[in-house]
C-alpha cells in the first residue's frame, strides 16, 4: 500500500510502537487491533525477543490488521523483515545508517523513518531520504536504555530545521502531551500510553484527542 505524503504526516499524529511486555494473556496481534480501532494512525512493529521467523510471521498478521484500517505499518530497524513481509516502510536508528544508504534498499515508494535527536542529524536524515523523523526522547523512556532526553527546545528547533514530519517519542502520556503544544511536531510516538493499558482502545482513543489538540497548536 503506498501512501502519500500528507498521508505519512497525517499518520504522525498518533504513532503507536509496540511493545509485547505488557500483554499477559493476550497476543499482540488483539492490542494492536484494539489500539487502531481507538484511533491510532500509524504503527511500528518493534520486536527484541522473538527470532527472524517468528518477527516475519507476526509481522504479516500485523500488517493485514493495519491495512484495514489503511494505516501505515513500518518495521522497527530490520530492512530485511520490512521487505520479506512488504510493509509500508521501515523505521531506522543512527546506528543502522552506517555505510549503509537505506532509502537505495527499500526504494523509492517505502516509508523511511529516522530517529534523530540534533538538528544536524535530522537535515542529514531528511537528505538521506527520510518521509520523517522521530525525535526524543522528550520525557525521558524505560524502553530504550541510554536514551539522552530531548529538551523541547531541541525538538522545536528540529522540527524549523526540516521540512519533513517530526514525530515526538519518549515517556509521552496523557498528562505531559500537552506540553508539546507549539513545538511544531507533527504528532506523538507512544509505547506504554497504549500498550501498558488495561484498556487499549480507549487508551488510543484519550491520546488521539489529545494528539489532535497538540497538532493543532502547532507553531
Amino acid at each position: 500500500m503506498k501512501f502519500t505524503k500528507d498521508e505519512i504526516r497525517r499518520g504522525m499524529t498518533l504513532y503507536a510502537v509496540s511493545d509485547r511486555s505488557w500483554l499477559g494473556e493476550r497476543t499482540l496481534a488483539q492490542v494492536v487491533e484494539k489500539v487502531l480501532r481507538g484511533g491510532a494512525t500509524f504503527l511500528q512493529l518493534r520486536e527484541k525477543e522473538l527470532d527472524r521467523e517468528a518477527i516475519l510471521a507476526e509481522a504479516r498478521e500485523i500488517q493485514a490488521i493495519a491495512a484495514r484500517y489503511r494505516v501505515p505499518f513500518v518495521i522497527n530497524d530490520s530492512v530485511d523483515i520490512a521487505l520479506a513481509c512488504d510493509a509500508d516502510g521501515v523505521h531506522v536508528g543512527q546506528t543502522d545508517l552506517m555505510g549503509r544508504d537505506v532509502r537505495a534498499l527499500i526504494g523509492p515508494d517505502k516509508i523511511l523513518g529516522i530517529t534523530a535527536n540534533t538538528v544536524e542529524l535530522a537535515v542529514a536524515a531528511e537528505k538521506a531520504g527520510a518521509d520523517y523523523i522521530g525525535a526524543g526522547a522528550v520525557f525521558g523512556t524505560t524502553t530504550k536504555q541510554n536514551a539522552k532526553n530531548l529538551s523541547l527546545d531541541t525538538l522545536k528547533a528540529i522540527c524549523q530545521a526540516v521540512s519533513i514530519p517530526v514525530v515526538a517519542i519518549g515517556g509521552i502520556n496523557a498528562d505531559n502531551l500537552p506540553r508539546l503544544a507549539g513545538t511544531g511536531a507533527a504528532g506523538v510516538a507512544v509505547v506504554s500510553a497504549l500498550f501498558a493499558q488495561k484498556d487499549p482502545e480507549e487508551a488510543a482513543r484519550r491520546m488521539r484527542a489529545l494528539a489532535d489538540k497538540m497538532v493543532a497548536a502547532r507553531g
